[in-house]
């Protein structure tokens, strides 16, 4: 059965996590009966903008439903940020896009038209994201 592949996946995938975690990430089940939702937390690389924030994000992998290559991995999974999040792919609702095109359409205007701006809005997050 597909379902079961992708979940036996997913398992193997978090645990692969735990047992090898990865610098500033962290992952872990929202709900412990379900594998297709993940909590995840981002902390802000070191030399950008978003160095020391902590960023929460839902991460939501795709289930079988009618057809067996729309569930994961042959589907991907949709990552929203919980916390706030000011960056050209991120749409105002949190929601990542699968495209090259900007999500946020005044976070990239600004980044290219007043980035000190842009910066100082980027380290209100990273302040907030923290405290």
């Amino acid at each position: 059965m597909a379902t079961s592949q992708s979940v036996l996946l997913l398992q193997k995938q978090l645990n692969e996590l735990l047992k090898h975690p990865v610098e500033g990430f962290s992952a872990g089940l929202v709900d412990n009966d379900n594998i297709y939702e993940w909590e995840i937390i981002i902390i802000g690389p070191p030399d950008t903008l978003y160095e020391g924030g902590f960023f929460k994000a839902k991460m939501t992998f795709p289930k079988a439903c009618c057809f067996m290559d729309n569930e994961y991995p042959m589907m991907p999974p949709k990552l929203k940020f919980v916390s706030d999040m000011w960056h050209p792919n991120v749409y105002p609702d949190g929601e990542v896009p699968n495209d090259e095109s900007p999500a946020n359409i005044e976070a990239a205007k600004e980044w290219r038209e007043n980035y000190p701006a842009f910066k100082k809005r980027v380290q209100r997050i990273v302040r907030n994201s923290i405290g």
